[in-house]
C-alpha cells in the first residue's frame, strides 16, 4: 500500500483503528470552552468526530495519508525567508500551503484512486474518502497511525517531514493491521508558543482558535476583533509563524507534485494591488485556489486590516498610496468592508 500511495504523490500511508474514545474528553472540553469560535460545524457534529463508525457505519479501519506541500523550488533557508516577509509591511503574506492549487481537490482525487486500487487488488471494499471535508479527527487519526506526533501548536509533526504537509483519510469496512504510533519529540521546546503573534496557543497542545490568525483570516465571517487587528501585520490569508520557528521543519520535504507551486502574483504582492481586485478579478485569479473560499468581501476585509497596519509602519513617502487605496473602498456596499477600511485609515 505504501508503494501505491507513493506512486500517487503521497509521502506516507498509515492505518489506524476506530476507537478514539480517549480523545473525547479533550474534544468536549475544547468545544465547551468555545475555542472553536465561528466553526459551528465542529459543535454541530459533537462527538461523531471521535466515532468513525457513526460517521460511516461499518468502518473498522482508517487509512491515513500524508502529502508534503512545499513547492519544488523551496530554498533550504525557507523559514528565515518567510519570516523576513513580516518586515515588508506593504507586501501581502499568504500562507505557504495556500499559494498553489486547492489541496482538497488534489488529495481527494488521489485518495479516490488509491481506494479504487485497493478495491481492485485486495477485496471488495466499502469506503469513504475525506480531505478536511467532514467531522473527522484528522490529526488524532494520523498520530495513532504513526504519521507523527501532536506538537505543542496542535499540528502533527514528523521527524522526517516537519509539519508542512496535508492529511487525508479513507474510512474502510476492511480490518487492516494498524501501523504503530511514534513517540513525541518536542521536549522542552516551546518556540511555537512564544512566537504566536496573538498568543492563540494558550498552553501546550491547547489552541484558542478565536485568537489564531489562520482562523481570523479564513474561518471567521464577521469583524476581526479590534484588539487583534494590529497583531495580524501583513498576513492576509493564514499564518505560518508557529511552523516557521519549529526546529523540526528543517526536515520539511518538497512536494513531488507541481500543484502546490506558488501561483504568479501571490508571493510578495503589494497590498495595494491585491486590494484593487474587483470581485470578478478575485474569482478569476483565485479559481482552483483555496483562497477563493473566503470570498471577495472577506478578502477586502483582511487586506484593509493589513493596509491599516502598513500605515503604522511604512515610510512616510509610501503612506499616501496606502491611504488612496483604502479610500477607494470607503463607499463599498459591504458594511464589513467599510468598517475595516475606516479603522485602517485611522492608523
Amino acid at each position: 500500500m505504501q508503494a501505491w500511495g507513493q506512486a500517487l504523490g503521497f509521502s506516507q500511508i498509515g492505518i489506524s483503528g476506530v476507537d478514539l474514545s480517549a480523545a473525547e474528553p479533550g474534544l468536549s472540553a475544547w468545544l465547551t470552552a468555545g475555542f472553536h469560535g465561528d466553526m459551528h460545524y465542529m459543535a454541530a457534529h459533537g462527538l461523531k468526530r471521535a466515532r468513525p463508525a457513526e460517521l460511516m457505519p461499518g468502518t473498522v479501519s482508517v487509512i491515513t495519508a500524508r502529502m508534503d506541500y512545499l513547492p519544488a523550488a523551496t530554498a533550504p533557508d525557507w523559514p528565515q525567508r518567510e519570516l523576513a516577509r513580516l518586515h515588508h509591511p506593504t507586501e501581502a503574506i499568504v500562507s505557504v500551503y495556500a499559494r498553489g492549487r486547492d489541496y482538497h481537490k488534489v488529495l481527494r482525487a488521489r485518495l479516490q484512486k488509491l481506494s479504487d486500487r485497493m478495491a481492485a487488488e485486495l477485496a471488495p471494499l466499502g469506503y469513504r474518502v475525506f480531505t478536511d471535508s467532514a467531522p473527522v479527527l484528522e490529526a488524532e487519526l494520523a498520530s495513532r497511525s504513526g504519521q507523527g506526533w501532536r506538537g505543542k501548536h496542535t499540528l502533527l509533526l514528523s521527524r522526517t517531514a516537519g509539519s508542512m504537509f496535508f492529511l487525508g483519510e479513507i474510512y474502510v469496512d476492511l480490518a487492516l493491521p494498524a501501523t504503530a504510533p511514534v513517540s513525541a519529540h518536542c521536549g522542552r521546546c516551546q518556540a511555537c508558543i512564544d512566537v504566536c503573534p496573538t498568543q492563540a496557543i494558550i498552553a501546550p497542545h491547547q489552541l484558542d482558535a478565536r485568537r489564531c490568525i489562520s482562523y481570523l483570516t479564513i474561518e471567521h465571517v464577521g469583524a476581526i476583533p479590534m484588539a487583534l487587528r494590529p497583531l495580524l501585520g501583513n498576513r492576509i490569508y493564514g499564518c505560518d509563524d508557529c511552523q516557521l520557528v519549529c526546529p523540526w521543519n528543517k526536515y520539511a520535504q518538497t512536494s513531488r507534485l507541481p500543484d502546490f507551486d506558488a501561483r504568479a502574483g501571490l508571493v510578495g504582492a503589494p497590498l495595494v494591488a491585491l486590494f484593487a481586485w474587483t470581485e470578478e478579478e478575485f474569482l478569476r485569479l483565485t479559481e482552483g485556489s483555496p483562497i477563493r473560499r473566503i470570498g471577495h468581501e472577506r478578502w477586502l476585509r483582511n487586506l484593509a486590516v493589513a493596509l491599516g497596519n502598513a500605515l503604522a509602519l511604512a515610510p512616510v513617502a509610501e503612506q499616501p498610496a496606502l491611504r488612496t487605496a483604502l479610500a477607494t473602498r470607503l463607499t463599498h456596499p459591504s458594511a464589513l468592508v467599510r468598517e475595516h477600511v475606516t479603522w485602517a485609515l485611522t492608523q
